[in-house]
């Protein structure tokens, strides 16, 4: 599959051709990762930090738009990633995986017992865990690069991969000559990379056509795309659709669709024919194999689905859509095909959109409605002293409820949203 790539550099949103000359320079990183999480992961690579650009405390001109890109998605992020520290606070702001360049290697490898800097990557691995890790294995003529590419040492890329793998859940391989050349990579090196590593693969530079990254997925290896996207020469629909298993699914993939809170709705079927239209409509389309039609949820009974993002297995046989649904989704009406509930499930943020939707459409009698800045402290923190003083199962079930509520109205009145809250839970149990 494709991991987008969104490389800044001075603040903004840049490509260079051979990791030096600027190809082109664009200033919407937020709508670009919007845009890019539909179809899966997305990489934030700091230039800047990868070339030594800091300031004493690691941080770059780039470093305030990284933060703010870090939660918009299924992130990685890279760029001068040299100590246990730096790796640990982006994963805390939100980085599902970190990848580490020129800090994984022994500058010296001549008489050392590794190539690796081996002391350095099991402090890492302890403090994040191994499988967020990721080790750029670049290169240049076949040795590998760092400093910013500016250096190579003196380690081969097959000999420098198989040790690194033992450090890392994937390596990520740049061809640097290619890279920006919009040319096609190395596909014999990639050939002998994939060989030479159990780990996934993940390849970069030069890449320049769906039918190149429909080889690489045979391959057995993803692709990390930066100017053939930028440019239009590949489009991430066609390239998500290439990488999908028809051969195994005899032409039907599997759907399986989610709400956002993860609640499983329905499945059905979708052809190339289908996922064309769901990525062009925004709605999960499929394809009826009873009717032998094409149809997009909804279209009858205005009961749609609307597409947030799509993701495939392991395998690339199944594809996992996360949805927001418009009505119920079974046909019996029920709000899952998985049960006979006709309402969707109570959480968080179904009782906070219901808050945002009374204060949108105020009706006749809504308690929620009258609930102006002031009122709502003083219900937080009186509703809070009668959950303190509430005595057995029942009342503390009872008294939470409505602390919950009168939170999530005080929320809604300042601007902040349960995911906002969860990434800060989420931020705390990774900085421990």
């Amino acid at each position: 599959m494709v991991i987008s790539s969104i490389d800044l550099k001075d603040g903004h949103v840049v490509q260079l051709k051979n990791g030096k000359e600027l190809v082109l320079q664009r200033d919407d990183a937020e709508k670009l990762i919007q845009e890019f999480d539909r179809y899966g992961e997305v990489a934030v690579i700091d230039l800047d930090a990868a070339m030594g650009h800091t300031d004493a405390k690691g941080n770059t001109v780039n470093t305030p738009l990284l933060k703010s890109l870090l939660r918009k998605g299924n992130v990685r992020t890279g760029g001068g990633i040299r100590t246990v520290k730096r790796a640990r606070e982006l994963v805390s702001l939100g980085a599902e995986k970190v990848i580490v360049g020129s800090a994984a290697w022994n500058p010296s490898p001549d008489g050392a017992d590794s190539i690796m800097n081996t002391q350095f990557l099991e402090e890492l691995a302890a403090a994040i865990g191994r499988q967020r890790i990721i080790i750029s294995v670049d290169a240049v003529n076949g040795k590998i690069a760092v400093k910013g590419w500016t250096e190579t040492l003196d380690i081969s890329l097959i000999d420098g991969a198989k040790a690194a793998q033992a450090y890392c859940s994937e390596l990520l391989f740049t061809c640097v000559e290619k890279e920006g050349c919009m040319g096609g990579t190395d596909m014999d090196l990639v050939r002998q990379l994939r060989r030479a590593v159990d780990c996934r693969v993940v390849a970069a530079g030069g890449v320049a056509s769906v039918d190149e990254i429909a080889a690489l997925e045979k391959l057995g290896c993803d692709v990390q795309l930066g100017m053939a996207l930028y440019t239009g020469k590949v489009s991430l629909k066609d390239a998500f659709i290439s990488c999908l298993n028809w051969e195994k699914t005899n032409g039907m993939v599997p759907v399986i669709a989610q709400n956002v809170s993860g609640q499983v709705l329905m499945m059905g079927y979708a052809n190339k024919e289908a996922f064309n239209k769901t990525f062009d409509c925004g709605k999960l389309t499929f394809w009826s194999r009873t009717r032998d039609v094409l149809w997009t949820k909804g279209e009858h009974s205005g009961h749609y689905l609307q597409v947030i993002r799509l993701r495939a297995d392991c395998d690339r046989d199944t594809v996992l859509a996360t949805v927001v649904p418009h009505g119920g989704v079974c046909h019996t009406g029920s709000f899952t095909c998985f049960g006979s509930d006709p309402d969707e499930a109570s959480t968080l943020e179904r009782l906070y959109g219901t808050i945002s939707e009374r204060f949108a459409n105020p009706r006749p009698g809504s308690y929620t409605a009258t609930l102006n800045d002031k009122r709502v402290r003083e219900k937080v923190e009186e509703e809070a002293e009668e959950l303190c003083e509430a005595e057995g199962k029942d009342e503390v079930i009872w008294e939470a409820a409505d602390v919950l509520y009168f939170i999530s109205v005080l929320m809604y009145k300042e601007g902040v949203s349960w995911k906002d809250v969860y990434d800060e839970l989420d931020r705390r149990h990774k900085e421990k």
